[in-house]
């Protein structure tokens, strides 16, 4: 695009100055962090190609931090929120990769002319996060290190190393760290072969027992806070030459619940041995003391959701008390807290299928397993273990406790609720929320990144149509101009939390619905009409330039949602049957709906470039743009105007108008060669440029059509 380097480079800078300032705290923050302070200047670095003059890039790496320190509310903000100067923190950092020389830090650094007092009496003891990211780069390596070494003399020692990254905030540091650096995949493998390792039982004491229920149980917690965290792409591996899949890749694929993955409760893999589900059942209901000894701790997570299952029928049907069933599930997180998440993965996919009457009972057994057991007679490290167990339950209850506007426990007083989960208000319709949180954006002038996770909710819940045509309706209501621009600015950014989908069902569905019905035609009258054509070009470029790019990204990959309609059989694009649109659109039902009047049949221009290129039209965008454009020749064509023409009108303008900026040989090669006759009528399109902008001249009947349109003029 042309962007000069300074600029580009200080546009990065200033995204990451306000992603840091405004992200929650926690877990987002430290992503933040190390995204900005140690994945940044190592993208910079690449993007500083080998041929190019080091000193010149140097130069301009230099001229950014110019200008970004003419920000200086955003940089006395961000050293606020992080509790040190940040931008000398990010120069000693560009320092160190060569993106700047020393004497440019130094200037630099010098010029911040005023740090804000940050050290105020009750942060004064807290360490600042880039601090500590920065200090967890190199530990990450020598963990990665020690967990390669060999331990099965003496495991002991790995323990106590787990244990410390357990303790606090650590385990989020140096995983925002390896995710950073790019060393997150091999940190999670480590974490699996580790876990697999327990697997092994040799004659063994009872010390040796609990530290394998230790290795296993802290192993198990470190791979489910992973996932939740960067997703299961980062713990999923190639399949292995002796193919045996480790225990925990087959339990994530099978058991853990995911954003957009709907388990089965009655699926095989939760229902193994009877004998082993019966002797499980038999020790939890058992007051003593578990023993740990010959335990084999896969087949036992692998069996606990049928047990659980055992007790929840038992409960219902009167065979056990509250009391008994407390015991159980104090048992079940007491020793080994694998086993709690285990049983909390099935009893989420279990209340997703019940009736909001049966909910009660396998919802106290959550509610029973995620706060932590206050006991004398608990494993080592259990405080720590259980802070992580009950984060990733939480997250795990999250979307089933929302659906009915309960509480998972009782928030105590003076705590913040938990950042990015429950985020929606409970009992509220899904389409008041959308419209209250876009109306906020509104107000606000940007879509800041809470926003941003609400509306991904959204989008998840009430489907693509849904979230598409209630942000439409939005769009629609503006009458101010200056106003409706800014809607179209939001929502083009918020649509890009899934461009393909949200384009294919504006264009395909939304616009041909309000084109093609008159007592939706008096809502496209200006502004909001032209606003909606500018979004719907907008859209069409932006997803027609990335389809044909690349592949669709992993999380837009992941999330299972509703099939997109068949846009072959709604919209057949074969000559000899006109597509269900033209049918709608022909007033007479007696009259043939052909697109080319008697004189240009010779010339077949019905055709457009699309057709003549053999561009694939089974790829639903091409599809959709096809009759889209067929959809738009029609009314250009037709004897009645109003609101409907007017919007077409806008949205062949802001075709051209985004052509001439570059966007070339794009979507106007579906416009039919029949519509360029009709568009010179328009007083925006006939020019000459025009005409020559919007026919593909690589074609002798393009060049024909351009001619004869040129010399009409």
């Amino acid at each position: 695009m042309r962007i000069p380097t300074p600029l580009f480079v200080l546009e990065i800078w200033k995204a990451c100055f306000t992603g840091l300032i405004e992200s929650p705290e926690g877990t987002e923050e430290l992503k933040w962090t190390a995204f900005m302070f140690l994945k940044i200047p190592q993208v910079l670095l690449k993007l500083k190609s080998p041929q190019s003059d080091k000193g010149q890039f140097m130069d301009d790496v230099n001229v950014a931090f110019e200008y970004l320190l003419k920000l200086t509310p955003l940089l006395d903000k961000a050293d606020q929120r992080c509790n040190c100067d940040c931008l000398n923190m990010l120069l000693q950092e560009c320092n160190k990769l060569g993106l700047l020389s020393d004497s440019h830090a130094a200037n630099l650094s010098s010029k911040r002319e005023y740090a804000p007092r940050l050290k105020t009496t009750e942060n004064a003891n807290i360490q600042p996060n880039p601090g500590l990211i920065l200090r967890a780069e190199p530990t990450v390596t020598n963990i990665l290190k020690t967990v390669d070494a060999d331990h099965s003399k003496s495991p002991e020692g790995l323990l106590g190393v787990l244990a410390h990254m357990l303790s606090g905030k650590s385990l989020d540091l140096l995983l925002a760290a390896a995710a950073a650096t790019g060393k997150l995949k091999s940190f999670a493998r480590k974490f699996i072969k580790l876990n697999e390792f327990p697997k092994h039982i040799s004659g063994e004491g009872s010390k040796s027992a609990s530290v394998r229920a230790l290795l296993f149980d802290i192993s198990f917690l470190m791979l489910c806070h992973v996932v939740q965290t960067y997703g299961s792409e980062v713990i999923l591996s190639e399949p292995s030459p002796s193919g045996e899949t480790p225990f925990f890749e087959t339990w994530l694929l099978t058991c853990m619940p995911e954003e957009g993955k709907i388990l089965n409760p009655d699926h095989p893999c939760f229902r193994p041995e009877s004998g082993k589900v019966e002797s499980l059942v038999a020790l939890l209901n058992n007051s003593s003391e578990m023993k740990l000894v010959q335990m084999k701790w896969h087949e036992i997570c692998l069996s606990t959701p049928a047990a659980i299952l055992e007790v929840l029928n038992a409960w219902e049907n009167g065979a056990l008390t509250v009391e008994a069933v407390q015991r159980i599930t104090d048992n079940i997180k007491g020793k080994v807290c694998s086993m709690a998440i285990c049983a909390v993965a099935w009893l989420v996919a279990h209340v997703r299928m019940l009736g909001r009457d049966e909910r009660e009972k396998p919802q106290t057994m959550i509610r029973q397993l995620v706060l932590p057991l206050f006991g004398e007679n608990t494993l080592q490290f259990y405080n720590e273990r259980v802070v992580i167990m009950s984060s990733i339950l939480e997250h795990m209850c999250a979307d089933v406790f929302q659906q009915t506007g309960l509480l998972l426990r009782s928030t105590l007083e003076g705590q913040e609720p938990i950042p990015y989960r429950n985020l929606l208000p409970a009992k509220e319709p899904i389409h008041e929320a959308l419209r209250r949180q876009f109306q906020a954006v509104l107000r606000k002038g940007w879509v800041d990144s809470r926003a941003l996770h609400l509306f991904e909710s959204l989008l998840h819940i009430g489907g693509v149509f849904w979230f598409t045509n209630n942000l439409v309706k939005e769009l629609l209501k503006e009458t101010r101009k200056e106003w409706a621009h800014r809607v179209v600015e939001l929502l083009y950014s918020i649509f890009c939390l899934d461009t393909q989908q949200i384009t294919l069902t504006l264009l395909g569905t939304i616009l041909p619905n309000l084109l093609t019905d008159p007592a939706h035609w008096h809502s496209l009258a200006d502004p909001p009409g032209k606003a909606l054509a500018k979004l719907s070009v907008w859209c069409a470029l932006s997803s027609f330039s990335t389809h044909h790019k690349g592949q669709a990204s992993a999380r837009q990959r992941k999330r299972q949602r509703e099939d997109i309609e068949d846009y072959s059989s709604l919209f057949p694009l074969d000559d000899t049957q006109p597509s269900k649109l033209m049918r709608l659109l022909s007033s007479n039902e007696d009259e043939p709906v052909t697109l080319s009047s008697p004189g240009d049949r010779s010339m077949s221009s019905s055709l457009s470039a699309s057709q003549l290129h053999t561009v694939n039209m089974k790829e639903p965008l091409n599809r959709v743009l096809a009759n889209l454009f067929l959809l738009i020749s029609s009314i250009l064509g037709s004897k009645m105007a109003g609101p409907h023409t007017q919007f077409v009108h806008s949205f062949m303008e802001e075709c051209v108008e985004c052509l001439e900026q570059g966007h070339r040989g794009s979507i106007l090669q579906f416009l039919p060669f029949t519509m360029v006759s009709e568009l010179v009528k328009l007083p925006a399109m006939a020019k000459p440029k025009v005409v020559l902008a919007i026919t593909d001249l690589t074609l002798p009947l393009g060049r024909r059509v351009a001619a004869k349109a040129i010399s009409a003029l």
